[in-house]
């Protein structure tokens, strides 16, 4: 009869996991979280700055066709007004940026377009450059403050 508690014993003890080995478990899907969550979020930031690009040179093209057909520049819910942008892009928020066209003193020959992450610092920051463009078609960045036409040119 002791033969036989013997091997209760041992079947009742492999229908499950003991607390220790889903401790085990856990902590090392948290070691893979840990790893894995902050390379995600540099993804991220990078693809919301890549169409935040992608963005500033639509609003250009807009507004050089704007003044192509009407002889000035305009602003952003003007190019929206006018069907060349999307509803979404004319909305001025687009992928954790906001975006921003106005003309200039002189609407015939200025016009500036700037693209800023809606939070810019810490683990949850959409974005880490600002963007901004106007009438010399220069894309331009500048990381911590507010891009000007003094930047930094894109691609340099």
């Amino acid at each position: 009869m002791q033969k036989h508690h013997t091997k209760n014993h041992i079947i009742r003890n492999k229908k499950g996991f003991s607390l220790i080995e889903l401790l085990i478990v856990i902590a090392i899907i948290l070691i893979i979280a840990a790893i894995a969550i902050p390379n995600l979020m540099r993804a991220r930031r990078a693809a919301n700055e890549a169409s935040a690009v992608a963005s500033i040179r639509t609003i250009l093209n807009c507004q050089l066709l704007y003044l192509s057909t009407h002889g000035k520049f305009t602003s952003l819910s003007g190019l929206a007004d006018d069907g060349c942008l999307d509803e979404v892009l004319g909305s001025g928020n687009k992928s954790g940026y906001k975006f921003t066209s106005s003309p200039g003193e002189i609407e015939s020959q200025q016009f500036t377009a700037t693209a800023v992450p809606v939070v810019n610092t810490g683990s949850t920051a959409t974005g880490n450059r600002t963007f901004f463009v106007d009438e010399n078609q220069v894309i331009r960045f500048a990381v911590g403050s507010t891009a000007t036409s003094s930047s930094s040119p894109l691609g340099k």
